[in-house]
Parts: C-alpha cells; sequence; structure tokens
C-alpha cells in the first residue's frame, strides 16, 4: 500500500509539474506596430529588389516564425488596428475605412479589446502611442500614452510636389527628441522596472506614416544613385473595373506630379530612410528585453497595420485591395513555442493575432473572435493552413457596398461589387498587373476564391461617415 501510495504522488507530480509551472511564471507580452511599413524588407525581389536596411527587424524575425505572407483585414489605420484590437472583422463590423462612425457598429459594441482580455486574465496593461486608432476601451488600460506627429519642419513642405503630409525631408529634431524615439524609451523604462503582475506592454511607432520627416543621417544610408524605384506599368488601370479605379482617384494626380518632377527616387529614398529610423527604435526596445529579467518569457509581435504604395498601380500610400497595401509584416517568437528561423510561406491574417495571443498565454477567448489561432503554424511553420487572408475596404462615395479580396497560392481575387471583380494569378504574374477575371481558363479557381469570401448578404454595409461641422 505504501508503495501504490509513493507511485501515486510521483505520477501526480509528474502530470501536474508542467502546469503549475506555467501558471507560475505566466508569459508576457511585447506587441510593436509599424504604421504603413510595407512588405519590401522581407527580400522577395517580386515585391522589391532594391535595398531596405532594417537589421533588428530581420533579427527579430530570424528568432521566431516570420510570416511571409501576412495581410491586414483592412489596408488602412483604423479599421486595420480596430480589426485585430478588437478581434472583429471588417466585413462583420462595417468598419472599413478611417473616419466611419465607429460607435453604430454592435459587434464592437459588444467586444472586448485585447488588452481588455489580458487585465481581465490579471495583466497590467501598458500602451505607448499608435496602438488603436478610432475603436478603443480606454478602461482596459492601466498605463496609456497615445501618439503625436513630429512638428513639420520650417520652411516645409520641403519637397517641389509637397502637400499636407505628402511631403519629406531631414527633420529639424534631434532624434531624441522625436517622438517615435520617445515612444522607445517609454517602453525601454517599463521593460527596466520590476513588476508583479504579468504585463501586456505595446508600443505603436507612427512612423513610416507620412510624413518622412527624419534625420539627415537615415537618408544617407541610402545614396540617391543607388535607389531603386519599384517597376510601374504604364496603363496598368486599363484593366481594372470603375470601382478600382475610383479608390485610387485621389491619389493618381500627386503620383503624376512626383513622376512628372522626376521625384520617384527620392520618393521611394524618404521612405526608406523612415522605415530605417523605425528599425532603429524597435531595437533599441528589443536590446532592452534581452537585457532584463523577462527575456526568457516574453512573446514579442512586430507588426505592421498594413502595406504600403509608392507608384504602384498608380497610387500612393494605402487604401486599396491590392498586394501593395494589404501584404503586411507579421513575426512572432514565442519562448517554449518558436524556434529560431521558423519562416511560414502560408497565407495568414493579422485577424489571427488576437486568438494566437489568448492561445499562447492560456487566456479565455471572447468568443466573439474572428481569425483563428497560428500556434499550429508556431509550432510547425509548414503545417496545413486554409488561406484567412481576406482584406475588407470600402469607397465613402459608395456607402452601402463593403468591397473584399482574398489571397492564396493561386492568386487574388477581388469583388467590388456585382460584376466588378478582378482576379490575377500571382505565380506568373507577381505585380497584379493582368485582371484575368474574364479569362476562361481560370473559371474554376475564380469559382472557388468566390465560395471563400463572405457573400454579398454575408458582408456587413459600411458604418457612417464622420460628419464634420464645418467651423464659424
Amino acid at each position: 500500500m505504501r508503495s501504490t501510495r509513493l507511485l501515486l504522488s510521483l505520477l501526480f507530480a509528474i502530470v501536474f509539474a508542467a502546469p503549475v509551472a506555467a501558471a507560475e511564471k505566466p508569459r508576457n507580452v511585447l506587441l510593436l506596430v509599424a504604421d504603413d511599413m510595407n512588405s519590401w524588407l522581407l527580400g522577395d525581389a517580386d515585391r522589391y529588389a532594391g535595398q531596405v536596411i532594417a537589421p533588428n527587424i530581420r533579427r527579430l524575425a530570424a528568432s521566431g516564425v516570420n510570416f511571409r505572407r501576412a495581410y491586414t483585414a483592412a489596408p488602412v489605420c483604423s479599421p486595420s488596428r480596430t480589426a485585430f484590437f478588437s478581434g472583429v472583422s471588417p466585413w462583420r463590423s462595417g468598419h472599413y475605412h478611417n473616419a466611419l462612425q465607429v460607435q453604430k457598429s454592435e459587434p464592437l459594441a459588444e467586444a472586448t479589446s485585447l488588452a481588455g482580455t489580458f487585465k481581465k486574465a490579471g495583466y497590467t496593461t501598458i500602451g505607448f502611442g499608435k496602438i488603436t486608432h478610432g475603436w478603443d476601451q480606454k478602461q482596459h488600460w492601466d498605463v496609456k500614452v497615445g501618439h503625436k506627429r513630429d512638428p513639420a519642419p520650417p520652411g516645409a513642405p520641403l519637397t517641389a510636389v509637397g502637400r499636407g503630409e505628402q511631403d519629406w525631408g531631414p527633420i529639424h529634431l534631434p532624434e531624441e527628441e522625436m517622438n517615435g524615439t520617445t515612444l522607445a524609451d517609454r517602453t525601454i523604462e517599463a521593460l527596466g522596472r520590476e513588476h508583479d503582475r504579468p504585463f501586456f506592454l505595446a508600443c505603436g511607432f507612427f512612423n513610416p506614416h507620412m510624413p518622412w520627416y527624419v534625420p539627415q543621417k537615415y537618408f544617407d544610408k541610402y545614396p540617391l544613385d543607388g535607389i531603386t524605384p519599384p517597376p510601374l506599368k504604364e496603363d496598368d488601370l486599363a484593366d481594372v473595373p470603375p470601382l478600382g479605379v475610383a479608390v485610387t482617384s485621389g491619389k493618381s494626380k500627386y503620383v503624376d506630379a512626383i513622376l512628372k518632377a522626376g521625384l520617384h527616387e527620392e520618393g521611394v529614398r524618404a521612405y526608406l530612410a523612415t522605415t530605417t529610423y523605425v528599425d532603429g527604435q524597435v531595437g533599441r526596445v528589443l536590446a532592452a528585453l534581452e537585457e532584463s529579467e523577462y527575456a526568457d518569457d516574453t512573446i514579442v509581435v512586430f507588426l505592421s497595420d498594413h502595406g504600403f504604395h509608392l507608384g504602384e498601380k498608380n497610387h500612393w500610400q494605402k487604401a486599396t485591395l491590392w498586394e501593395e497595401a494589404t501584404h503586411c509584416l507579421l513575426t512572432i517568437r514565442a519562448p517554449g513555442t518558436t524556434k529560431a528561423g521558423g519562416s511560414c510561406e502560408r497565407f495568414v491574417s493579422l485577424q489571427d493575432l488576437y486568438p494566437t495571443l489568448v492561445e499562447l498565454c492560456g487566456l479565455d477567448a471572447p468568443e466573439t473572435l474572428d481569425g483563428r489561432s497560428l500556434v499550429p503554424l508556431l509550432e510547425n511553420p509548414a503545417a496545413e493552413w486554409k488561406s484567412t487572408a481576406l482584406t475588407g475596404l470600402c469607397d465613402k462615395g459608395q456607402p452601402n457596398v463593403g468591397f473584399i479580396t482574398i489571397r492564396n497560392e493561386v492568386g487574388r481575387y477581388i469583388r467590388y461589387g456585382t460584376g466588378q471583380e478582378e482576379f490575377y494569378d500571382t505565380t506568373k504574374d507577381p505585380h497584379e498587373w493582368s485582371n484575368e477575371i474574364e479569362n476562361p481558363a481560370y473559371a474554376d479557381a475564380v469559382a472557388r476564391l468566390r465560395e471563400a469570401v463572405p457573400s454579398p448578404s454575408e458582408t456587413a454595409r459600411p458604418l457612417p461617415a464622420v460628419v464634420r461641422r464645418k467651423k464659424g
């Protein structure tokens, strides 16, 4: 009997040792977000063949699982961040664009923010900078400091075609006074403190959102004669349906002005310089984590909220459903789950982040979550996966229509409205230059992709636009 009791005791110790240890030392989360950073630094020549100096982001990517085919749920700041932070997709919430009346979305009203789920589980929640945009549940943060733009240099605009935020050039501030630098400072200070509870710590950098004002030293890293602009196709919009052309209408004139003034290379250079500035701040934060007591039990996530055009499809900035605006960055390093050097080619969504983090940390997931946990891909980057890379958008001139696209191994399908579609065979046409929607050779592929996106009747109508009162 005594030997039996001893054996049972040993079995109980073995069975329950791991969960007890996990409960004693829960994982922290460090979430790093960059604004408007496209996927050029992934090194895919089909996307960009030039040099991108981003050693710190690349080092992080090599230390965990780098999702090379990650896509945003919406190619605009506010709906993208609302989607991955609420867990509610745009095609269910109706939040497809900036400046919509988010408070009128019932699904968002019923959602709990990512910070809220961690706070409910006993975490300290800390946020610095641009994390959410237009939708937030402020009560879910123990500490929250928002973002602000750096002031424009004296004499701005600095370019011949500059207008508003569409400008670039050397900033007049010392680097240590720039907003991105001070946000990194705050994050570093938080990592250096002693915490009596696990933490959810988020830091959001405004750059490389326009305007591109950074110190001259970052421009100097990219000699102008060595800049490789992305390839452009003349009349690229000729086979795009009217609603697709309409989404570019606000930016096409700016692209034309840049090209006419011979400033394409300069614009690309400024974007790259600003990307490298963000990489430097990310590197400082990661170095502080490695020097802290939390290095071995902190999940690190780096992502960009969406991609960015620099002339492709005669467009500048974001807010399209093509590869340039929808393809984004996502890296996850989870101690005890991921292995260094993981590279995943599966087509995933930022919408998958919320369920992933709650599973990694053993938290209860809200029932309102869309997306799927990426944990199977963190454990095995080559695991089977059905594409979750859906993206939604709306044109504010079409208030009753939500646009949607899906990207998978075959290509990209876009539905703007009845009879207005696009399909690109990205295995042969990585730049999405030839719309094959009418090509009978792709009829079966298009039919399968149509079935993979929510039907028009299942797709939420866009929320009404914010009504801005006239001054005076």
